[in-house]
């Protein structure tokens, strides 16, 4: 199994609404798109950032090829709806990771 991994730290003052857009509408989504078969998403306590609020979004898929689609085919549509959104005020680390 694989697992895209999105870090993001969300600035204060967008909080509550980044909040109930990310799961109202970005992971549904995300989710959407039949590329991962599941998610869950954190918020980081330790180390606690200088600024705002971390939280981790895991998306779980089956394999490289599902991954693949979703970065070709989905992934720059999503992830400019949610700088369109929210631009200047979020940083987001993306990495794919596999379970050992």
């Amino acid at each position: 199994m694989l697992v895209y991994n999105v870090t993001i730290n969300v600035d204060d003052d967008i909080h509550d609404q980044w909040v109930d857009w990310i799961t109202s509408k970005h992971i549904p989504g995300v989710i959407a798109t039949k590329c991962f078969k599941n998610y869950s998403m954190h918020r980081m306590l330790s180390p606690e950032p200088e600024e705002g609020t971390t939280y981790v979004i895991q998306y779980e898929c089956n394999n490289v090829e599902d991954y693949e689609r979703y970065q070709i085919e989905h992934a720059a549509l999503l992830q400019n709806e949610h700088r369109e959104r929210f631009d200047g005020k979020f940083t987001a680390i993306r990495s794919l990771m596999e379970e050992v």
